[in-house]
């Protein structure tokens, strides 16, 4: 067990520098198997997330060399899927893509049930309609998932049942595999879904519509290619900055933001009267995405006329959605925040009243947030799910006086070595391990 300690209510200064995607990093690792050759994939976060897929590939015969930042993963002629690292796979519900990125070189297999954060009842149909669609029929058991994909078809007028990442990423390696020409509709084009997609493409695999809902893949019976592959930056990690700066009460240089994933966040922000500066544009190494560096002003906010929820991209990001919590703790006024995605998640929210706050459960997916708000400090058990338990730490930096956020796994899980990155800026805390 460990936990942070902080001392919180201190200005932060100077910049911070945001990391590799999580979400696109997970993706990828899931779809290198599918490739025969050797796969180098660069800025990849160093986070516990990237550490249990390492743990999966190398238990079913992946040969994985971590340099810092680059990993190099070497396949073998055939996975020993009986030796799957179990309790790796489920601590994260991203190994759920395992199913589809290994059709392509088994014919029946077992993949165990995957975890990950506690968000309430998150439904697996939606992969196994988007599947059985290319023939992969998959039987669902109390220990995990069946999986026969002995007749692979293209599907060319793949429905998604539900428009979401992980789907649409799924959806997408297995036609990657198949010989001709998929269609997927109702995909969603968030930014771990196009990094995807950008390293297929230089595997040989061919696409139209990236970036839209609608994708058109030419799949390939065989993928073996050497290459090496960049994973563009954190839009997560960067709201978490942002929203840090601001419950601070800080000026703060964040550097290295995927701007076409923040657009609507920042515009959010600019209504209720926050004042920043876009300081430089350039593009990712991966020469695709693009990034700016944003400068946070400290500003008076007054709380938006309107509800704020997250949309499918190009909407509000659900995973950025949380960080309008402590930033409306901020705000003058009343603020409904609609988390209507996970039926569980904004009960988390209310734990910030220990903090000090004015937040009403109105149900299960919404919350009412009264500020501004004098936060104080507090000793808080982390909740099961990452995104909550950020808010928590972004809270308690706000913070007059001495915190403790216990149990700080979930965090760990999304942000690499965050402890001296945030004392790089200012932050008094200190990871203590019981």
């Amino acid at each position: 067990m460990q936990y942070f300690e902080i001392n919180g209510g201190k200005k932060l200064t100077g910049e911070i520098m945001v990391n590799g995607s999580k979400n696109a990093a997970v993706a990828i690792l899931a779809a290198s198997v599918m490739n025969h050759g050797t796969t180098t994939l660069k800025n990849v976060p160093q986070i516990e997330e990237v550490n249990r897929w390492i743990e999966i590939l190398e238990s079913i015969g992946m040969e994985v060399e971590k340099k810092d930042k680059t990993l190099i993963l070497k396949s073998p002629k055939s996975f020993i899927l009986r030796n799957i690292n179990k309790e790796a796979a489920e601590k994260t519900r991203s190994a759920i893509m395992l199913i589809s990125s290994l059709s392509g070189r088994h014919k029946k297999y077992f993949i165990p049930q995957a975890g990950g954060c506690k968000l309430g009842e998150r439904t697996i149909k939606p992969h196994l309609y988007a599947l059985e669609n290319y023939g992969i029929d998959i039987s669902v058991t109390s220990k995990g998932f069946d999986v026969s994909a002995n007749s692979l078809k293209p599907a060319d007028n793949n429905v998604l049942y539900e428009s979401g990442d992980t789907v649409t990423e799924t959806a997408i390696m297995a036609a990657a595999q198949i010989p001709g020409k998929t269609v997927i509709k109702m995909a969603t084009s968030n930014y771990m879904v196009q990094d995807l997609c950008f390293f297929l493409e230089k595997l040989g695999v061919k696409f139209k519509g990236i970036g839209t809902t609608t994708l058109e893949i030419h799949g390939k019976k065989k993928l073996k290619k050497n290459i090496t592959y960049d994973i563009s930056e954190d839009p997560i990690e960067a709201m978490f900055f942002l929203s840090l700066a601001i419950t601070a009460k800080s000026e703060l240089i964040v550097k290295r933001c995927p701007i076409e994933f923040l657009e609507l966040e920042l515009l959010k922000l600019e209504k209720m009267g926050q004042k920043f500066e876009i300081l430089r544009k350039y593009k990712s190494r991966n020469k695709k995405t693009k990034l700016v560096d944003i400068k946070m002003i400290p500003s008076k906010l007054k709380a938006l006329e309107d509800k704020i929820h997250a949309l499918p991209f190009p909407g509000l990001n659900m995973d950025n959605l949380p960080f309008f919590v402590p930033i409306a703790m901020m705000a003058s006024g009343k603020t409904l925040i609609h988390d209507w995605v996970y039926e569980n998640r904004a009960v988390y929210f209310t734990e910030l009243n220990r903090l000090g706050g004015n937040i009403v459960l109105i149900d299960s997916h919404r919350v009412k947030i009264t500020g501004p708000t004098q936060l104080k400090g507090a000793d808080l058990m982390s909740p099961p799910a990452l995104r909550p338990a950020a808010i928590m730490l972004v809270a308690m930096i706000g913070a007059k006086g001495k915190s403790i956020l216990r149990g700080v796994y979930s965090i760990n899980r999304g942000y690499e070595n965050l402890e001296n990155r945030l004392r790089q800026i200012g932050v008094d805390i200190t990871l203590v391990k019981e």
